[in-house]
């Protein structure tokens, strides 16, 4: 059918691309046997809705009509949302990483008619500059290649086939210890940048994972440099111009190595595990600042990232009316005319507020300065400062919003809603997050499968391996909140749903897709983070907490088998892995508070409150309604007597935390 396809589909990245001059498919079985039938080769082009460059080159390029008869002429055009389909995405970064590019998005890839990539990209302007060169130029000489140099492009397509299976059989190993943990901390220390937080360099990601990791080592070791590390860049992200003073919650990350310029779009997986990591890191500082991000970026979640059901919806777009950043940014004039006085002269010291701007003539509020820094009393007017500022903006045409619900990235947000609510006594926070959870189980489920993505009532049935990891996760971070055990039960039974339909039976470790999913020209297996944990880490710490609180060896042992399945690894991928090596320390050093005692009862409340004051990199909840209420601390096989009082719960397990 010549014509865009689009139109079919629900994905609002897709839907963005509905008018394209280009015949765009989505990727189905109809696309590839038009490709084979056809023998054209396939353009396909990922991106997602929030993404800026995406829709760059869709203005230069798409909609272009000169373009757009070149890729309707000599290709068959395909268009994937990489949100919807993480599968199909892993497997082109992979390649696009083989040829020695940079990966990101949007992803432009030349596949053979059988799906098997020889050449790409990422974003090309549709003239040549950036030393990159231009799109049309591309298509034309990709197209003259293919038809010319046939054998050429099956050289390269099989080379990149090899290299790929090669990818997708990681180097199992054994020996992981303690003393691993330490060395590796201390190698990721040296690549952290000194003054201004994050990795060294630019641009600045959040890496919650990594940072994660350095906090543990900092708890189990004492080291002062670990800990300081931690949390200079979570100072400076928070002050940083990443966050969004005046609404809450923090952009994917900044392109610059200051913390200032971000890129504007909101993800949800980003603000969960920055919840996470500012809620473990506040246990132990009890800093202000962290305590107050916290509560804004789920203020945040709460307020404009509810979808259907009350799940959550997926990402904030990166532009407003054309442009990157319009809807966050202001003009001195702006602020004066909002905040007359002494109040405005106050906010635009501290936020940096200026007659030339920051930015490209415009302000972006950051405190990152020695201006920043004001006492309580400020504070509290700087907080009626950023209400008047939030309500002006609401009156700005805002950035658009992918509204899909994405089971795997809900699991991150749930779980962070559920431990931040329990360690800050906020219940509303833990019942959004029930409700989220719910909302899953309900809409998502088909047959007692997950799917992953749902919108507009239509439920992208093939889930991936994050999807059960995460939600399973989800369920055991709901279950220690609330002692509820059918939490319990539903983390348990997606774990054996992914165990029968994910597990490597050969090599050990999970698979990203099911053994009855799409057939795709490779099926992948890794525990490298991107920009949140690897399925395969999040499925270890699963195992591991479900291990530890139910006290079944399968769970141990399906832990430890998925660790060894990519041990080898760690030498090349450190510290993309750092996950994982998180969740094989809280295989051998997690602490259990066994607390007894019926809901509601008032010496249980007082002893969860006990526990919820402990830093928790290693502590983990179990719940025994048939006693009285006590707590009883145990590590590995060794057990505290049973413990009445608050107090004696928060010393022993401060002692048993650190081994």
């Amino acid at each position: 059918m010549s014509r865009n396809q689009l139109d079919r589909e629900t994905s609002p990245y897709l839907l963005q691309h509905r008018s394209n001059p280009v015949h765009w498919r989505a990727w189905n079985v109809e696309a590839l046997a038009e490709a084979k039938a056809t023998g054209r080769p396939i353009l396909l082009s990922v991106g997602y809705a929030a993404c800026h460059w995406c829709h760059v080159m869709a203005h230069e390029s798409f909609e272009d009509p000169v373009t757009a008869e070149l890729m309707n002429r000599d290709f068959v055009p395909i268009k994937v949302d990489r949100e919807e389909r993480p599968d199909i995405d892993a497997i082109y970064q992979t390649a696009l990483a083989l040829m020695g590019e940079h990966g990101g998005w949007p992803l432009t890839m030349f596949l053979t008619p059988e799906a098997e990539p020889f050449w790409g990209g990422t974003y090309f302007p549709p003239e040549p500059r950036y030393g990159r060169p231009g799109f049309r130029q591309l298509l034309a000489a990709i197209a003259e290649s293919y038809r010319a140099k046939p054998e050429s492009v099956a050289a390269n397509a099989a080379a990149l086939r090899e290299a790929l299976r090669d990818q997708a059989a990681p180097t199992p190993g054994a020996g992981i210890t303690l003393a691993t943990l330490d060395v590796a901390a201390g190698a990721m220390l040296r690549m952290v940048d000194g003054r201004a937080g994050g990795m060294q360099g630019a641009p600045k990601f959040p890496q919650t994972s990594a940072f994660q990791f350095l906090w543990r080592a900092h708890w189990r070791s004492g080291d002062a440099a670990l800990g300081r590390a931690v949390t200079l860049t979570l100072d400076r992200m928070c002050e940083g111009g990443i966050y969004d003073h005046l609404g809450g919650g923090f952009a994917r990350y900044s392109t610059d190595a200051e913390w200032l310029v971000p890129h504007f779009e909101k993800m949800l997986y980003d603000n969960a595990g920055m919840i996470e990591l500012l809620t473990l890191v506040w246990q132990r500082t009890n800093s202000p600042l962290y305590a107050r991000r916290v509560a804004e970026t789920v203020g945040w979640v709460l307020r404009d990232m509810i979808a259907d059901h009350g799940a959550f919806a997926a990402t904030i777009d990166a532009d407003s009316e054309g442009e990157e950043g319009r809807y966050y940014v202001w003009s001195a004039d702006e602020v004066a005319d909002a905040l007359p006085g002494d109040l405005g002269d106050l906010f635009r010291r501290v936020y940096d507020v200026s007659q030339a701007g920051n930015w490209e003539g415009h302000n972006i509020l950051h405190r990152n300065h020695p201006g920043g820094r004001v006492d309580e009393v400020d504070e509290a007017r700087l907080g009626e400062a950023r209400a008047v500022l939030l309500e002006l903006r609401s009156r700005r045409i805002p950035p658009a919003r992918d509204d899909k619900v994405l089971a795997d990235w809900n699991g991150m947000m749930i779980a962070a809603l559920a431990r931040a609510g329990f360690v800050f006594d906020r219940a509303e926070w833990i019942a959004a997050a029930a409700r989220a959870f719910d909302a899953v189980a309900a809409h998502m489920v088909r047959d007692a499968r997950l799917g992953h993505s749902l919108r507009a009532g239509k439920l992208q049935r093939e889930a991936m391996l994050d999807d059960y990891a995460q939600m399973s996760r989800a369920a055991l971070a709901l279950y220690e909140a609330t002692g509820e055990a059918r939490f319990l039960a539903a983390g348990e039974n997606w774990c054996e749903t992914a165990h029968a339909h994910y597990r490597d039976a050969e090599s050990g470790g999970y698979f990203f897709t099911a053994d009855d999913a799409e057939s795709l020209i490779l099926r992948t297996k890794s525990a490298i983070d991107s920009a949140y944990p690897s399925g395969n880490a999040a499925m270890v710490e699963t195992l591991a907490r479900l291990w530890h609180v139910t006290g079944r060896e399968v769970w141990r042992e399906r832990a430890e088998a998925a660790v060894a399945a990519f041990a080898g690894e760690l030498g090349r991928h450190f510290p993309s892995m750092c996950a994982l090596l998180c969740a094989w320390e809280l295989i051998e050093g997690a602490v259990k508070a066994a607390i007894g005692g019926a809901p509601g009862d008032g010496g249980r409340a007082e002893l969860l409150r006990a526990v919820a004051s402990v830093g928790q990199p290693n502590l983990m909840i179990a719940y025994e309604e048939s006693r009285a209420a006590g707590a009883v601390i145990c590590r590995g096989a060794t057990c505290s007597a049973p413990l009445t009082d608050a107090e004696s719960v928060r010393l022993e397990l401060n002692r048993r935390l650190r081994g």
